[in-house]
C-alpha cells in the first residue's frame, strides 16, 4: 500500500509518503502559519525523492482535527483534491490520536496513559486520554485548572504531550504521576491506522467530508482605535437626549392634567 499521510492539525506541517507501512520520505515544517506555502511544495518533493508516481497511490490519510481551523481547512482540501482527481480513497485520523500513537511507537515499554493536549488558546486545550488500545476518554475541549485529570492521576501515570501540555504544566505536574513529554505531532503517526482503514475499506465521502472542529470558528473584528469608543459615546448621548425628551414630556403631561 502506497499512502500520502498529511497533517496540518497544529503549527506543525508535516507530509509523508508511506509503502507497506514503512514512512520512505518525510518532510516537516515548524514555521507558524506556513502550511499554504509549504504543503504543495512538501508534497512534490515527496514524489521527486522516492521517485514514485501520484497516480501509484492507493489512497490519502489527513489528520482530521481538532486543532488550527485554517490549518485543518489546507490539509483536508489538498487531501480532497488528490483523491478526487486520482478516484482513490481518503482516510482520516483524529489529531490526538495521532499524537497519542507516535508517542506510545517511541516508547514500546510505556504502560500508562497517553493526554495529547493542543492549545486552543489561554488556558484551554483539546485533550483526550489513550493507551495502547485506542481511546479511553472523548476529545474535549477543556479550561484546565489545578485538580482536573486527579482522577485519572490517582489510577496511574499519564504523560501530557503537545502544545497545550507546556502551559498547563505549572498546574499539573505537583501530582506524582504527571509526567511531560515532547512528543511533537508528525504525520508518520498515522501510518498503521491509516493502512488499517485502507485494509478494511473505511474511508471518507471526499465530497462531503469535514474536519473536526469541535469549537466554532471565530472571526476577529477589525476595530480602528477611537470608532468603537466614538460611536458607543454617540449612542451614550442619543440615550440621554431621549430620555431627557421623555421626562420633559412626562412633565407637561403632569401639568395639564
Amino acid at each position: 500500500m502506497t499512502i500520502l499521510l498529511l497533517e496540518t492539525a497544529t503549527s506543525v506541517c508535516s507530509a509523508a509518503l508511506s509503502v507497506d507501512g514503512a514512512i520512505v520520505v518525510l518532510r516537516e515544517s515548524h514555521e507558524p502559519n506556513a502550511h499554504s506555502s509549504r504543503l504543495s511544495v512538501f508534497i512534490q518533493e515527496l514524489f521527486a525523492e522516492s521517485h514514485l508516481e501520484m497516480r501509484q497511490l492507493d489512497g490519502v490519510c489527513v489528520s482530521s482535527g481538532p486543532g488550527s481551523y485554517t490549518g485543518l481547512r489546507i490539509g483536508v482540501s489538498s487531501a480532497k483534491g488528490i483523491c478526487y482527481a486520482l478516484g482513490i480513497p481518503l482516510l482520516s485520523v483524529p489529531t490526538l490520536q495521532n499524537m497519542a500513537n507516535r508517542y506510545f511507537e517511541l516508547h514500546p515499554d510505556y504502560k500508562g496513559l497517553v493526554c495529547p493536549m493542543i492549545d486552543a488558546r489561554r488556558m484551554e486545550c483539546y485533550t483526550g486520554f489513550y493507551n495502547r488500545q485506542g481511546e479511553v476518554r472523548e476529545t474535549r475541549a477543556e479550561i484546565i485548572e489545578p485538580g482536573i485529570y486527579d482522577a485519572w492521576l490517582d489510577e496511574g501515570e499519564v504523560t501530557f504531550i503537545g502544545n497545550g501540555a507546556e502551559k498547563t504544566r505549572p498546574l499539573l505536574s505537583t501530582h506524582p504521576n504527571a509526567h511531560y513529554a515532547d512528543c511533537s505531532v508528525s504525520a508518520v503517526g498515522m501510518v498503521h491506522l491509516a493502512e488499517q482503514q485502507l485494509a478494511a475499506g473505511r474511508h471518507e465521502d471526499v465530497a462531503y467530508f469535514e474536519p473536526f472542529y469541535l469549537k466554532d470558528f471565530v472571526a476577529k473584528k477589525s476595530v480602528v482605535h477611537g470608532l468603537r469608543a466614538e460611536s458607543g459615546e454617540r449612542k451614550t448621548e442619543s440615550g440621554k437626549r431621549k430620555a431627557e425628551s421623555g421626562e420633559r414630556r412626562a412633565m407637561t403631561n403632569r401639568h395639564f392634567n
